[in-house]
């Protein structure tokens, strides 16, 4: 890999590195313990538009830089300028296009958490499909405590981790969670060792990324679907996606492959 996905940079940003079938998008700005800019909540679905349209790509992974945080959220120091009168719409606006690029991503995220992940940036990670956690780390949305209006937006992904009163208990008190209590509400799959994280999350994707991409996608599409709009999916759009996987080359090397007794090798047609 090129890029070493947890590098150090002098100036705040969204890098983007590929490591075989795994993508690396990761928040940098280390001296604020990856605290989201402006600049680097427009870049995120750039980056994750690269991720969707390179056949190559099976997985992608979201990380901070280095190991204090995932994200301490949004940056509070730009918060005088773009958080407040007329300006507040078109922060929201970035916000919700990073937030929707991670959500309608058309490749399976995992959100690899590494120490603080509080405010936008927790709320980055439940955007993705998965997350990973070492045993370190802290979450909490302090809205409250800012006086923050919190996006409505923004409140279903925590709803589809976190039933309803749990929701409310991160909103309400502002209160930092830690991993264990994180795990145990549902806001994050499974916690590790730090010295661990990074290897189980790669062999995640790699086992996630050595199966069918198109049988992976329609998983995804038929869960996701199914969660945001449980009482009137898309059923039509739903067939559509299990059918493209009956009708591709790789159905018939999976076929193949197990009667053969060896591995398939998929290619995402």
């Amino acid at each position: 890999m090129s890029d070493s996905p947890a590098a150090i940079s002098d100036a705040p940003r969204i890098s983007y590195a590929k490591d075989g079938p795994i993508a690396w998008i990761v928040t940098d700005n280390q001296g604020r313990m990856n605290a989201l800019t402006a600049s680097m909540w427009q870049a995120l679905p750039t980056a994750i538009a690269e991720a969707n349209a390179d056949p190559d790509v099976r997985v992608v992974i979201l990380r901070g830089a280095g190991s204090r945080a995932f994200s301490a959220g949004a940056d509070i120091s730009e918060f005088e300028s773009a958080r407040t009168g007329d300006a507040a719409k078109d922060y929201d606006t970035l916000n919700d296009a990073a937030f929707n690029a991670v959500l309608k991503s058309a490749k399976p995220t995992i959100a690899m958490i590494h120490g603080f992940c509080l405010g936008g940036g927790l709320a980055l990670a439940l955007c993705c499909d998965m997350r990973i956690a070492d045993d370190a780390s802290q979450y909490a949305i302090p809205a409250a405590k800012l006086g923050i209006g919190y996006n409505a937006r923004w409140v279903r992904p925590i709803l589809e981790a976190v039933p309803p009163a749990r929701a409310k208990e991160l909103l309400f008190t502002g209160r930092r969670f830690p991993a264990a209590d994180a795990a145990r509400i549902g806001l994050v799959s499974q916690i590790l060792p730090a010295a661990d994280l990074e290897a189980a999350v790669r062999a995640l994707a790699g086992e996630i990324a050595a199966n069918a991409p198109l049988s992976v996608m329609a998983a995804k599409t038929v869960i996701d679907e199914m969660t945001r709009n449980p009482q009137a999916p898309d059923m039509t759009a739903l067939d559509a996606a299990v059918a493209a996987c009956f009708a591709s080359d790789d159905y018939a090397e999976g076929r193949r492959a197990f009667l053969e007794k060896r591995k398939p090798l998929f290619k995402g047609r």
